[in-house]
């Protein structure tokens, strides 16, 4: 079970790491602009990205039943700054964190 779901994320890593490489024409490639959010993403489509998998890996660890977490991670993924600011606006973060300890024994 848990190798499935390694397996799983990585291929899903590796899509995104494909479909983020830049596509390189004239234009873009001769640009100075690394602050453009084209086909190459940039600087800020590298603080997307870095934002986006924070947003995964505190979906994946939260206590939320699992079809939650995929509908949260799918979400994420398709619609990376959409979803990203959905997540943190209506997720309700705090009700689903994990307790960091131990429960007390009465």
């Amino acid at each position: 079970m848990f190798n499935n779901a390694v397996i799983s994320f990585l291929q899903l890593w590796l899509a995104t790491l494909a479909f983020a490489a830049p596509i390189a024409d004239d234009i873009s490639a001769t640009s100075a602009k690394p602050w453009h959010y084209g086909t190459g993403g940039g600087i800020i489509g590298f603080i997307v990205l870095v934002l986006d998998i924070l947003v995964w890996i505190e979906v994946l660890q939260s206590n939320r039943p699992v079809s939650h977490k995929i509908l949260w991670c799918l979400v994420v993924f398709l619609f990376p700054i959409v979803g990203m600011l959905v997540y943190y606006l209506f997720s309700n973060r705090q009700a689903h964190m994990r307790s960091g300890g131990y429960e007390p024994v009465p």
